[in-house]
């Protein structure tokens, strides 16, 4: 009976940012300059820190890293949101779906993994200067990076599978641009408890802990900067690490908006859009942020974009 009813959903509809004509093409032009804004920033940072010498430290490598998850991450609802408004379809296949979630949570974890590991790596710089080489060594950075992506990986197989565990019945209807979570277990006429329920353990836990350790790294950076005597070097040790907090506070904002909220205050509009926060304007806002302030990044990337137009 389950596998009867699994197999009487093939597709299902994506309804979208909205369901008002007058807005979906100009929620189309704004989805795409946004994502190409996404895609030339983010490949931008990571072509500027593999192609110049003197960004060749641990933080420039984590934020080449998190450039191109970035990518990715968008690149995984964006386009298919974009081709429906075309094509005047707005399905996705079972399988494109739970496709689609996996790799949503994957690259989400990665990002959560990432934030972690850049502010670890502010915190050793800033509160440990001397002993910054021998512990931020290209061997462990390499293993934070490689040991985040297994982790992802595992957290996201693990809800793709217990979703396809799942029955879906008549309703194939999601209100939303890409196949979230949320979304899907209230079309499930399955019993959803053991989802709901990892959600709130092991999916806590894979966000909490790394969240919980940006703010420890960043107390402490705050503690050892308002040390330094002078107000030129406390001024230089905030602008290096300024912007993180930011993007910290709207991506885990967001995203415990959405899912650790009691399921009865969860509305379809307000989950769209701050799931739009986190999946689309983050993405594109993280190297803006990044490189502000950053001199020796905005030269590299001025040094960067003439050499690529000079092969147009």
């Amino acid at each position: 009976m389950r596998a009867a009813n699994r197999s009487s959903v093939s597709e299902f509809l994506l309804l979208g940012l909205s369901r008002q004509p007058q807005q979906q093409q100009l929620l189309f032009l704004l989805l795409l300059t946004t994502y190409l804004a996404t895609v030339l920033g983010n490949l931008l940072i990571a072509l500027a820190v593999s192609t110049d010498a003197r960004l060749r430290s641990p933080m420039y490598f984590f934020l080449s890293q998190l450039s191109c998850v970035d990518v990715c991450f968008s690149s995984t609802t964006v386009p298919k949101v974009l081709a429906n408004h075309i094509l005047g379809s707005h399905t996705i296949s079972y399988p494109g779906c739970l496709t689609q979630m996996y790799f949503v949570f994957l690259f989400v974890d990665m990002d959560n993994f990432l934030l972690a590991v850049m502010a670890y790596d502010r915190f050793v710089a800033i509160c440990h200067p001397l002993h910054y080489t021998a512990k931020m060594t290209p061997q462990l950075c390499a293993r934070l990076v490689s040991g985040s992506r297994v982790v992802a990986s595992l957290n996201a197989l693990l809800h793709t599978l217990l979703m396809a565990r799942l029955s879906f019945c008549a309703d194939n209807a999601i209100p939303h641009f890409f196949c979230d979570v949320t979304p899907l277990l209230k079309l499930s006429c399955s019993d959803t408890r053991l989802n709901r329920l990892m959600i709130l353990t092991e999916g806590s836990v894979i966000m909490i802990a790394p969240f919980v350790c940006i703010l420890a790294s960043y107390v402490l950076i705050a503690g050892a900067v308002l040390r330094v005597p002078s107000p030129r070097g406390r001024w230089k040790a905030f602008s290096t690490c300024g912007s993180h907090p930011a993007m910290v506070c709207l991506f885990y904002g967001t995203i415990i908006a959405v899912y650790f909220n009691a399921s009865a205050s969860h509305s379809a509009e307000k989950d769209t859009a701050a799931t739009g926060l986190y999946t689309v304007v983050t993405p594109m806002l993280n190297p803006f942020v990044y490189s502000l302030r950053n001199r020796d990044l905005k030269a590299a990337l001025r040094r960067v974009v003439p050499r690529q137009m000079s092969f147009y």
